[in-house]
C-alpha cells in the first residue's frame, strides 16, 4: 500500500496538508488559531454555531486578512426555535450552582431558545467562504444546491455508516466520520432515540465508511499526532480533523484555567455527558457532571438546556473554577503539548507521519 501525505482531499480543498481545524464554538476555536491552521497548509475552521449572524461576517472579515487560504466555518445544523415550559425540577438543581458560584438564581420560568441557522447560513453564502462544514445534521437540499451554485463545498460530520450515506446522497463534497473519542459535542443527527448518540470508535468507524461511500472520508476522534494521521490513511481516510490538539496552542481561545485542567488530565479523564447543553459531548469530569449523574432529573434537550446553564459557565470561568466549565476533550489526553503554535504542532505531526512512511 503506497501512502502519501499529499491525499484526494488536498487537491479538493486546495490545501498542502490533509489536516482539518475542527469547528470548536463557544471560545476555544479562535479566528487566529483558525488562520494559523490555513497558513501551516491545512484547513482552518471558525467554529461559529453560537455565533451572531453580523458576528459571524465579522470573523470572516478578520480571517481574511490574516489568510489568504482556503478556511471553513461550521455550523450546527438546527434551524428550530425550542420553549421549555416545565424545568422547574431543572432551574431548581441549576440554582444550586449558582449559590455557590454566588450569581443570581434564576425564577422557574419557560425559556425560550432560538436558533438563527438559516441567518448564519445566508451570512456564509454572501460571503462565499470556502467551505462550510455543519454538526447534528445536514443543509437541506435547497442550501446545498445555494451554496454548490457559487462554488463552496460542504463538509458534514456523521457518527455512522447511515449517516455518511445520507451526507453523500445530500450532495455532500465530503465527510467528518467522528469516533467515540472526540472531544465535544457528539454529531450524531437522532438523538432521540440514542440519548448519548452514536459512540463508535474511530478505528471500527473509519474504515466501514469509506466502504460504503464514494466521496473522501476524514477521520475524527483520538487523532494527536503523525501515527494518528498515518493510521487513518491506512484505514482509508483521505484526511484528519483535531480538535483537542489545539486546546493548547498558543493561538487557543480555551481558558487558561481550562488548559491546565487539559494538561493534569488523562485518558481516563473524560466522558459523554448531556448536562451542559442538552446534547451528548465528550468532556473532563467535574462536579458538575458528576452532579447530574447522582440524580434521575433528566437535563432540558438542546439547545434549551444549554442556554440554561451559560451563565453557569460564564462565571464559573471569570472565577476560574473549572468544577462548573464545559471541559470538552477528547481521550488523547497524555499527548498534549503546552507552548507550541498551531504551526509547529502541524509541523510535528507532518515530520512524525513522514518518518513512518519513510
Amino acid at each position: 500500500m503506497n501512502i502519501h501525505l499529499n491525499t484526494k482531499l488536498c487537491q479538493l480543498f486546495n490545501i498542502r496538508y490533509p489536516i482539518f481545524l475542527a469547528g470548536m464554538a463557544g471560545g476555544p476555536g479562535t479566528v487566529k488559531l483558525a488562520a494559523a491552521v490555513s497558513n501551516a497548509g491545512g484547513l482552518g475552521t471558525i467554529g461559529a454555531a453560537y455565533m451572531e449572524p453580523n458576528d459571524i461576517r465579522a470573523a470572516i472579515y478578520e480571517i481574511r486578512k490574516l489568510t489568504k487560504h482556503p478556511f471553513a466555518v461550521n455550523l450546527f445544523a438546527t434551524s428550530n426555535s425550542d420553549y421549555a415550559a416545565e424545568m422547574n425540577e431543572v432551574q431548581s438543581e441549576l440554582n444550586k450552582f449558582r449559590k455557590v458560584l454566588g450569581i443570581p438564581l434564576a425564577k422557574e420560568e419557560g425559556i425560550t431558545s432560538t436558533s438563527h441557522f438559516d441567518e448564519q447560513f445566508a451570512i456564509l453564502v454572501d460571503e462565499k467562504v470556502p467551505v462550510i462544514s455543519t454538526a447534528f445534521g445536514l443543509l437541506s437540499k435547497n442550501m446545498i444546491e445555494q451554496a454548490k451554485s457559487l462554488g463552496i463545498q460542504i463538509v458534514s460530520m456523521v457518527t455512522s455508516v447511515q449517516e455518511a450515506l445520507l451526507a453523500e446522497q445530500a450532495g455532500c463534497d465530503a465527510i467528518v466520520a467522528q469516533g467515540t473519542e472526540a472531544g465535544g459535542h457528539r454529531g450524531t443527527f437522532n438523538v432521540n432515540d440514542k440519548p448519548m448518540g452514536n459512540n463508535i470508535g474511530t478505528i471500527a468507524l473509519v474504515p466501514q465508511i469509506v466502504d460504503q461511500v464514494n466521496i473522501p472520508v476524514i477521520a475524527s476522534g483520538g487523532v494527536m499526532d503523525g501515527r494518528g494521521l498515518v493510521a487513518a490513511l491506512v484505514l482509508g481516510a483521505q484526511g484528519v480533523q483535531l480538535g483537542t490538539r489545539f486546546l493548547t496552542s498558543n493561538e487557543s481561545g480555551a481558558h487558561s484555567s481550562y488548559q491546565e485542567k487539559l494538561l493534569q488530565s488523562t485518558e481516563e479523564s473524560t466522558v459523554i455527558t448531556n448536562s451542559f447543553s442538552g446534547r451528548p459531548a465528550r468532556g473532563i469530569k467535574n462536579e458538575f457532571i458528576a452532579h447530574w449523574e447522582n440524580i434521575d432529573i433528566k437535563p432540558q434537550p438542546f439547545p434549551i438546556q444549554n442556554t440554561m446553564t451559560r451563565d453557569i459557565r460564564n462565571a464559573a470561568a471569570l472565577q476560574n473554577n473549572t468544577d462548573y466549565m464545559s471541559l470538552w476533550a477528547g481521550q488523547g489526553l497524555r499527548m498534549l503539548t503546552s507552548g507550541q503554535s498551531a504551526e509547529e504542532i502541524i509541523e510535528e505531526i507532518l515530520e512524525e507521519a513522514r518518518a513512518i512512511l519513510s
